[in-house]
C-alpha cells in the first residue's frame, strides 16, 4: 500500500476529494500518515517541513539497488568478522555528523525534470548530486550481526534508506534497510494514530491549528481577525520575524510571515 492508496481510501470514507497527506511512506514502511482534509490540506507543507522520527532495522553485509530489502543485490556479500558495538557506534555518530546525503536512486529526486527512479526503472544511468540534510538523533537500539535496529529524528528530505547504506558503508561491510517504522511526525505519534482498517468517515477531526502548534501563536482582537481574513497585512510586535500561526481564541484564522513590523497573511483559513 502506497501513501496515495491510503489517501484515495480516505477520500471515498470521508466523502471529499480535498485529501492530502504531510509527507509519503515507502510502500515497505509502517507508522504514522498525518492526513490533512478541507481547506487544511493548505497547511500540510508546514508539517512536512518538520522533524520526523523513524525506528529502523538494518542488515550489514549487503547493499542493493533500492537501498532496501525490495531491490536486488549489489556486489558480493560481505564474509569477513562483523564489526564491534563501539564501532557501529561510532559509524552512526559519523553518519548522522555528516550533513549530507547522496538520495537513493530510487527516489523521487528530479534529475533533468523527470523522477530519479523512473529513469533507474527503465535501466537509464542516473546520476544525483549530494543534498544537505539535517539528522538531530541517531542512536543504537540494538545489534545482533548482521542486525542493526536503530532510531532517526530528521530534518526533511532525509532518506532512511540511505542512512542504512552509508552505515554499511561508513563499516565497510555494506547494509540495507529491511524494516522501517515512522513513529512521528512533528506532535503527531503513531501511538495515537487511528488504524486505516478501523476508520468509518465519521470519526471527528483534529483542529487546524493542530498543524501549526509548534509555530509562534499570535492571537487577534476582533480588527485584525477582518483585515487577515481579507489578506490584508497586520501590525504586529517589533520581533515579528518568520512564520506564526494567526488565532481568534483558538481558531486558526492564518499562517503569516512577519517583517517590518507587520504580519503578513500567507495562508488565510478563515475567508470572508
Amino acid at each position: 500500500m502506497t501513501s496515495h492508496d491510503v489517501v484515495a481510501q480516505v477520500r471515498r470514507l470521508f466523502r471529499t476529494r480535498a485529501v492530502g497527506h504531510t509527507g509519503t511512506l515507502d510502500p515497505f514502511a509502517t507508522g504514522v500518515l498525518v492526513l490533512v482534509l478541507g481547506n487544511a490540506t493548505r497547511l500540510a507543507r508546514f508539517v512536512e517541513a518538520g522533524a520526523k522520527t523513524y525506528v529502523a532495522e538494518a542488515r550489514l553485509g549487503l547493499e542493493t539497488t533500492t537501498d532496501d530489502a525490495t531491490g536486488d543485490p549489489v556486489g558480493a556479500e560481505w564474509d569477513g568478522p562483523w564489526p564491534e558495538p563501539q564501532q557501529v557506534r561510532a559509524a552512526l555518530r559519523r553518519v548522522g555528523e555528516a550533513g549530507w546525503q547522496l538520495p537513493p536512486v530510487f527516489s523521487a529526486k528530479r534529475v533533468g525534470g523527470r523522477r530519479s527512479h523512473d529513469l533507474a526503472r527503465r535501466g537509464e544511468e542516473v546520476v544525483l548530486t549530494p543534498a544537505a540534510v539535517r539528522i538531530d538523533r541517531l542512536e543504537l537500539l540494538a545489534y545482533a550481526p548482521p542486525m542493526v535496529g536503530f532510531e532517526a529524528d530528521v530534518g526533511p528530505g532525509t532518506y532512511i534508506r540511505a542512512v542504512a547504506r552509508d552505515l554499511g558503508r561508513a563499516l565497510g561491510t555494506g547494509a540495507h534497510l529491511v524494516a522501517l517504522r515512522r513513529v512521528r511526525v512533528g506532535p503527531f505519534r503513531a501511538a495515537d494514530a487511528h488504524p486505516l482498517d478501523r476508520l468509518t468517515g465519521a470519526e471527528p477531526l483534529l483542529a487546524p491549528s493542530r498543524l501549526v502548534e509548534g509555530m509562534r501563536q499570535v492571537g487577534l482582537d476582533a480588527a485584525r481577525v477582518e483585515d487577515v481574513r481579507h489578506g490584508r497585512p497586520v501590525a504586529a510586535d517589533a520581533d515579528a520575524e518568520g512564520l506564526a500561526a494567526l488565532l481568534a481564541g483558538d481558531r486558526l484564522v492564518a499562517v503569516a510571515e512577519g517583517r517590518n513590523g507587520r504580519w503578513y497573511p500567507n495562508v488565510v483559513l478563515a475567508t470572508p
